[in-house]
């Protein structure tokens, strides 16, 4: 029999009978299992379809009833259980667990509750313990925060109670299998073909480029577009929480990740550390997922000292507000006069880019500022370009653009020495 992967079924009668038959049917399953042995997923399929057919040379249970049961036994065992089906589906980019009984998702920018329930809270905490422990994690009531992924590079955020008040919760970033291009963003409208051009001019002129924005503007999507025009004959090192970029054309990669303290409070490695021990990998350039904290200064320096090209992402609502933010998070690592660390910030960054959840949900580069220098003390931004709005259509989708604030973009000292002027 071969599972599908999404698609409708036939109901069994009711959602009771189909729940009692589900379990009766794991349950059989489990007592042939011989903990001894190692049962591979082939087996243990093979299993669950003979016990499926047995069951319905008596109860008539339709095709796509039996299909369905194999494929959820069979996911309660091996997969995620219930959200198995979920993580399949390509449309479906968000998974959000606030319960075991409360699964959202995100299909096609909208959120919507699937009705599916996990067996029980324990059932949820053996997936979670799953899919962590996969990455070396660790995850309990004293450490009940962690990031982790899944094989196929799908961010995941894990909160436990006592945090999480109405029990164990779970979110699923997902991503494509191919990663983005800049050329599909702009099929989107993400960003115009011009805007396009001059991004890449800047990634193979090793401009160093900062990418901001809100929670679920695209970041890491847009980040991994520009990655894709680093030339091949680079040593490239990312730096990230969890590993999710997906650099593709540069064999001479490096990819780090962070680890978190065990139970006993010891081997932590963050972000700061991999990026000190990236500076001794000879890297020409060195990707950071996102900065949060006191790493914002280890990743300005290195950009200061030799590191040209390199890019990273932060959260903010603006290029004005990532500058204060990254303002903050360097003095928050380090004693050091508001001056210096202005200083730092425009003589390390050449572009920031600004990205955008819009109100019908698009997700569009809003500003691409230059960053010029200091003025009056403060580190100057330049837009280069800005997304102009010019209305709504009667589905309520943004009209509107990314345009150019001047018929030439204006191009300063840096990004003139690089051959862009």
């Amino acid at each position: 029999m071969r599972l599908r992967s999404s698609g409708e079924v036939e109901a069994v009668n009711d959602e009771r009978s189909w729940q009692d038959l589900h379990a009766e049917l794991k349950r059989i399953v489990q007592e042939q299992i011989d903990y001894g042995s190692t049962l591979s997923d082939a087996e243990l399929l093979d299993l669950i379809e003979k016990e499926v057919f047995a069951r319905s040379s008596r109860s008539h249970l339709t095709a796509g009833t039996m299909n369905k049961l194999v494929r959820d036994i069979f996911n309660s065992f091996r997969g995620l259980d219930v959200i198995q089906p979920l993580v399949d589906d390509p449309e479906i980019t968000e998974i959000m667990i606030n319960s075991h009984e409360r699964i959202f998702i995100e299909k096609r920018g909208r959120v919507t509750e699937t009705g599916l329930a996990f067996e029980s809270r324990e059932k949820l905490e053996d997936t979670i313990q799953a899919v962590v422990g996969r990455v070396n994690r660790i995850v309990n009531e004293s450490s009940p925060v962690v990031d982790a992924r899944l094989p196929d590079g799908s961010r995941v955020h894990v909160v436990l109670p006592p945090v999480a008040l109405d029990g164990p919760t779970m979110t699923i970033r997902k991503f494509p299998a191919a990663p983005m291009t800049l050329e599909d963003l702009q099929r989107r409208e993400a960003l115009s073909e011009e805007a396009a051009a001059f991004l890449i001019r800047l990634v193979k002129e090793k401009h160093n480029i900062f990418i901001s924005g809100g929670t679920g503007s695209g970041k890491t999507t847009f980040l991994n577009a520009l990655s894709q025009h680093i030339p091949a004959d680079e040593r490239i090192i990312t730096i990230e929480d969890s590993a999710e970029l997906q650099i593709r054309g540069v064999p001479n990669l490096v990819r780090l990740e962070t680890r978190n303290a065990n139970t006993e409070g010891r081997g932590e490695i963050s972000i700061r550390e991999l990026i000190r021990a990236s500076l001794r990998m000879r890297p020409n350039r060195i990707i950071v997922g996102e900065v949060r904290g006191a790493e914002s200064l280890d990743m300005l320096q290195a950009m200061n000292t030799g590191h040209e090209g390199s890019l990273s992402t932060g959260h903010a609502n603006s290029t004005i507000d990532m500058l204060s933010r990254l303002e903050t998070m360097v003095l928050s690592g380090a004693s050091l006069p508001l001056d210096v660390v202005r200083k730092q910030i425009s003589s390390a960054l050449d572009v920031m880019v600004h990205l955008q959840r819009l109100r019908d949900r698009s997700r569009r580069v809003t500003e691409i500022s230059e960053v010029v220098g200091m003025a009056g003390g403060e580190v100057k931004l330049q837009p280069i370009y800005r997304f102009v709005e010019r209305g709504e259509a009667p589905d309520g989708r943004v009209i509107g653009s990314l345009e150019a604030v001047s018929r030439v973009p204006p191009v300063a000292v840096k990004l003139s020495t690089g051959g862009l002027t």
